[in-house]
């Protein structure tokens, strides 16, 4: 998942949306400025969400029923062992960026993967997003009318390569019904 402008309430809204004993992996990026700090946010969002969310480490496993967070100031890489950091260069002015998460998801998990775009105020996402698409994966975009910015929804509708344009309250059950 990728979020930026608006993130912290879109993810809180697709994750409480979750069931407790949801057990597909989350990967999000969400733009944050790289003295946000690291252990509310995640601390936040699993007391809101009910589930376990915790920030991503260098070489960490992937494991069921997890929620994972890109560092502030990282790019998150999904890799076929587990995760990887990276401090190189911004990309759409951001570090993490959801197209780095998509793009490198995308080479691992192919057409097992599952790319959703929420709000935000650039198009980071919509290259990765298409990168998911073209790899076989499957891709949700949230309804722009339901983003508090709708540039990176709009941004990724224009690829042509969103599967399902949904409002945010529906996304967290099409992830239910496209995980079982």
């Amino acid at each position: 998942m990728g979020a930026s402008w608006g993130g912290l309430h879109a993810l809180e809204t697709v994750l409480s949306g979750l069931p407790p004993n949801f057990r597909t992996p989350i990967v999000i990026a969400q733009h944050r400025s790289a003295d946000s700090g690291s252990s509310a946010l995640p601390r936040m969002m699993s007391v809101r969400s009910g589930l376990d969310v915790t920030e991503a480490g260098d070489k960490e496993p992937i494991e069921a029923g997890h929620v994972y967070l890109a560092p502030a100031d990282y790019h998150l890489l999904v890799e076929p062992e587990g995760f990887a950091l990276s401090t190189d260069d911004m990309v759409q002015h951001s570090r993490p960026s959801i197209d780095v998460l998509f793009d490198s998801a995308a080479d691992t998990y192919s057409g097992e993967l599952v790319a959703v775009v929420l709000t935000g105020a650039n198009s980071d996402g919509a290259y990765g997003l298409a990168r998911v698409k073209r790899r076989g994966g499957v891709t949700i975009v949230q309804d722009p009318e339901t983003a508090e910015k709708r540039e990176m929804p709009d941004a990724a509708i224009a690829t042509g390569a969103a599967d399902h344009v949904l409002p945010l309250t529906e996304i967290a059950s099409k992830l239910a019904e496209l995980a079982t």
